[in-house]
């Protein structure tokens, strides 16, 4: 049997160790930071003094940071136009958005428009679906600004129980749909798209770069199940501490976990990615 520890109350595998031991010098050959923002960059839905300061200092040490997110479009592109952050990749990998030379918001799409218009009435159609055999399920308050998926809210102002969710996702996946819970929502779409594929495609359009043949030089950091593609991916995968409240759900762990959770764990990656960097 694999050995654990108590951390935070929950237990997590013991091969996930706690971000300050990292060694400095693995981080000094840091390259960016890509990262969730619900629960992650945020604290109690809010994007904080603290996390913006933390993205701005980073940018300014020349280190890219870029947000992959469920969120959707519409959502995306006021944290465009007031944070730092070199890019935001919304909805799963289908949609990025970056500031132009005009101070706007440049959007592309991962799916041509023929592709969204056709799935667009699908999505229509799994959204009536789920709120017809799910009694609690409401679509998320966000709905309005999504563009390719569909978003059911189970946290962030409605509740769904375990066993509710399981049924959301489950009907997702006989639609043929991809499905995946964050820390407030559970997303579905079309396509062969993911947080990772869009974070891919963003530092190839925006930095001319490949992402696979730079793995071992990103930190991704995140909080929840729809984080997994990503802390599989990359060595400096970081959990946020308020990960432990997916610790049952969880099949693919970060590397890390910092002390303290939500966005003021990002300030603590944050800190410690710029404290190398100085040295």
């Amino acid at each position: 049997m694999r050995e654990t520890r108590l951390y935070h109350r929950r237990v997590i595998p013991s091969h996930v160790q706690p971000w300050d031991r990292c060694d400095p010098r693995r981080l000094r050959r840091v390259r960016g930071v890509l990262t969730d923002i619900d629960d992650t960059l945020t604290t109690d839905g809010t994007l904080t003094m603290g996390a913006v300061a933390a993205i701005a200092a980073l940018r300014a040490a020349g280190l890219p940071v870029i947000a992959v997110t469920g969120r959707p479009m519409g959502w995306s592109v006021p944290v465009v136009e007031t944070t730092t952050l070199s890019a935001v990749v919304a909805e799963n990998g289908a949609v990025a958005l970056r500031a132009d030379e005009d101070d706007g918001v440049a959007i592309e799409y991962f799916q041509d428009e023929a592709v969204r218009v056709a799935n667009a009435a699908r999505l229509r159609e799994v959204a009536a679906c789920i709120l017809a055999e799910v009694p609690a399920a409401t679509l998320a308050r966000d709905s309005a600004g999504r563009v390719t998926d569909i978003a059911i809210d189970h946290a962030e102002f409605a509740h769904l129980d375990g066993a509710a969710i399981a049924k959301v996702v489950a009907l997702m996946r006989e639609a043929g749909m991809n499905a995946t819970v964050s820390s407030i929502h559970i997303n579905g779409w079309f396509g062969d798209h993911t947080k990772l594929t869009g974070a891919r495609w963003i530092v190839q359009r925006l930095l001319g770069r490949d992402l696979d043949a730079e793995r071992a030089d990103w930190v991704c950091v995140g909080d929840s199940t729809n984080d997994e593609p990503m802390f599989a991916a990359f060595p400096l995968s970081v959990g946020v501490a308020n990960i432990v409240d997916f610790a049952d759900r969880l099949a693919r762990w970060p590397g890390y976990v910092t002390t303290l959770d939500r966005g003021r764990g990002f300030v603590e990656v944050a800190e410690a990615l710029l404290a190398a960097r100085s040295r």
